[in-house]
Parts: C-alpha cells; sequence; structure tokens
C-alpha cells in the first residue's frame, strides 16, 4: 500500500511514517515546512531517506492532488495550532484542507481506500462533569474573574447541585472552548459525512496530549513535556499553573502509532471516531514530578507559580473504551514518554533560551495572567 501522510515531517506523522515503512508500505509525505515547527523551514534529519517528500501546502490545490495521486491512503495530520489569534487559519487549514481532499478524491476518482484525519482531545473541552445529584453538565470556559481569584475548579451553576466532579469523558461529546477545538469538529464532520456520501472510508483520531521525541522545541503549543524537560535541562524549575491539581491525560508517541495502523488495517474503524488517550488521570504536579525524575531530580516538589493559562481546561481525561474494543490499549509510561523525550531534545536543544522567547510572546498574547493579590 502507498501512504500519504499530510504533515508527515512532523511528530506524529513521521512516527507512522517509519512505522508504515516497517511494514512494508511506502510513504509519501506533503509538509510545508512551518516555523516555528520547523526551524528554519528545513526538512528535519530524522526523515526516513525510504519517504518520497513533497514540500506544499494542504490549502494549495494542485500540491494537494500531485501528492493524492497514486497513493491508497491518507493520514491528514497537516494542522495549525498556536496561541496567535489568527482564526481564519485555524479553519483554512484545518477545515478546509479536508474538505478539498475529498473535493479531489470525488472529482478526480482517485481510488483511495481510507482517509484518517487528525483530531484532537480540544474537542471536549472541559469534558464531561457530574453534579451532587448525578445529572450530566458541560462546562463552558471559566470566568477570567474566577480565575483570577485563584478559583480554579469549575462552579456549579444555575440549577446544578455543587460540587461538580470531572468524568472521563467519551466521544458523544462535543464542547470546544477554543478555536483550535472548534475547527477540529468541523474537520471531523467534514470528513465523516462527506465520506460516507461518497463511500470513502474515513476515521477521526482525537488525540490527547501525545508526549515524545520530534515533538517540537519551537512551538510554544507543544505542551508540557516541552516546557518541563526544557526547564530542568537549562536548569530551572518548570513554572506550574494554577495550582499544579489539574488533570491532564498524557498518552506515549508509539501508543499514538499503534492506534493509527490499528485503524488502517481494521474496517470496524470506519466512519467512526476514536479517542486516542492514555487511560489515566495524571496531574500536572505528577507529571512535573515524573520528568524531574527523569532528569535526577528526585526530590522535585512542584510550587505553584501565582500564574495561569486563560482558556486552559482545568480536568480532561478522555474515555479510550472504544478504540480499546477494536483490540489497542495504551502500553507505554508517562516515564517512557519523557524519557525518549529527554534522550532526542538533548541532542537537537539550541544554546538559545527558547522558554523566555515562548513566555515573552505568551504574555506579549494574554494568555499567561497573574492570581491577583
Amino acid at each position: 500500500m502507498k501512504v500519504l501522510i499530510t504533515g508527515g515531517a512532523g511528530f506524529i506523522g513521521s512516527h507512522t511514517a517509519d512505522a508504515l515503512l516497517a511494514r512494508g508500505h511506502s510513504v509519501r509525505v506533503l509538509d510545508i515546512l512551518q516555523q516555528p515547527v520547523h526551524r528554519g523551514g528545513e526538512k528535519p534529519g530524522y526523515l526516513d531517506p525510504e519517504i518520497e517528500f513533497m514540500i506544499g501546502d494542504v490549502r494549495d490545490e494542485a500540491a494537494l492532488l500531485a501528492a493524492l495521486r497514486g497513493v491508497d491512503a491518507v493520514y491528514h495530520l497537516a494542522a495549525f495550532q498556536d496561541y496567535l489569534p489568527e482564526f481564519s487559519r485555524f479553519f483554512s487549514t484545518n477545515v478546509t484542507s479536508t474538505a478539498l481532499i475529498y473535493e479531489l478524491i470525488v472529482r478526480e476518482k482517485l481510488p483511495i481506500q481510507k482517509v484518517i484525519v487528525a483530531s484532537s482531545q480540544a474537542t471536549l473541552g472541559e469534558g464531561l462533569y457530574l453534579d451532587a445529584n448525578g445529572k450530566r453538565v458541560l462546562p463552558g470556559l471559566r470566568p477570567d474573574d474566577q480565575l483570577r481569584r485563584g478559583i480554579w475548579d469549575i462552579q456549579a451553576s444555575g440549577t446544578q447541585a455543587g460540587p461538580l466532579t470531572s468524568q472521563a469523558t467519551d466521544e458523544t461529546v462535543a464542547n470546544p472552548q477554543n478555536c483550535y477545538g472548534t475547527s477540529k469538529i468541523a474537520q471531523e464532520n467534514a470528513a465523516l459525512n462527506l465520506g460516507r456520501m461518497y463511500g470513502i472510508p474515513s476515521v477521526a483520531m482525537r488525540y490527547s496530549i501525545v508526549q515524545g521525541p520530534r515533538q517540537s522545541l519551537y512551538n510554544a503549543y507543544s505542551g508540557a513535556c516541552r516546557i518541563f524537560s526544557l526547564s530542568f535541562h537549562v536548569g530551572r524549575a518548570p513554572v506550574i499553573y494554577e495550582d499544579g491539581n489539574q488533570v491532564r491525560d498524557f498518552v506515549n508517541y508509539l501508543d499514538v502509532v499503534d492506534a493509527n495502523l490499528k485503524v488502517l488495517e481494521d474496517d470496524r474503524a470506519n466512519y467512526e471516531m476514536f479517542n486516542v488517550g492514555g487511560d489515566k488521570a495524571v496531574t500536572v504536579g505528577e507529571f512535573a514530578q515524573t520528568v524531574g525524575q527523569v532528569f535526577g531530580h528526585n526530590d522535585f516538589e512542584p510550587h505553584a507559580s501565582g500564574k495561569y493559562r486563560f482558556g486552559d481546561t482545568r480536568h480532561i481525561l478522555s474515555d479510550v473504551s472504544k478504540l480499546k474494543a477494536l483490540g489497542w490499549k495504551p502500553t507505554r509510561s508517562t516515564f517512557e514518554s519523557v524519557s525518549a523525550y529527554r534522550d532526542w531534545m538533548e541532542t537537537a536543544a539550541p544554546a538559545e533560551d527558547i522558554l523566555e522567547q515562548s513566555d515573552k510572546m505568551m504574555a506579549a498574547l494574554g494568555v499567561v495572567r497573574k492570581v491577583s493579590a
């Protein structure tokens, strides 16, 4: 089988390409090598030389059509995710490009057997909660005036009986709180509905927080593994937002690759959406301690910084029962994820202080804010 991976020079895409090659498939990559993800717009050296590489934008019809011709399956992993308020770009990159893939398949009668799109846990927003009476609640964005007072947990409102309790959230929930998550909901709908309409088997994968090597050092959106690892690498304590008790869902990159191959090869996945998570609730403080252990700081104790990122979710954990029913399950630990990232990062980290640059950018955008006295 010949497989196209859009965004295949990136983190998840390149590891998926390696696994496909190991299975005997041939791989073509279409990537724009966008900064800051790819420093200097250069093709990364970790791409296997057996990969057929094409540079181009997934929004460019000519480039996308050239990449689609002659392939049997597509992983559409190219995406825009950032803190920048370029709202239209989220939709042009994440949604319009997806629609264009199906448009070209239908118009050009391309014999593509499956399309797999990369969605995100961001589609869940705060996810599912239960109130004290067991009533389902889908909370909205936490108000800034609440966060400024250091009140972190979701508060009951209206007829809800507090306190509210966060639940593992399945694929029936769609409650995005930011532009990225909203664009991913639209992408899922485009892929699955157009796939059904035109008989093109399609799958949407809602990835949780994927951790491992090749995760961009320069993209401020890359998350806790990057931030905490770089902090320990340069000899400083990582900044802990809120109180460190917020729950996150970390999943190892190789578990994600296994999931990607599973839905390619298993027809039961066709026209379905799947959460791809670690199946374990981990607080940010616990994760920071794990990173500390990996870097030899076994005595590290996280302390709240008095700062928060406006727009962050409080707690989120994906229910992965649906994907596990196909025979997949996450098997690697967060310690393994961070160890693999450290080993790669120590060969790739530059001399300049990337964290300082990211901190200044997020402060200028008003993303990082301080708790009032």
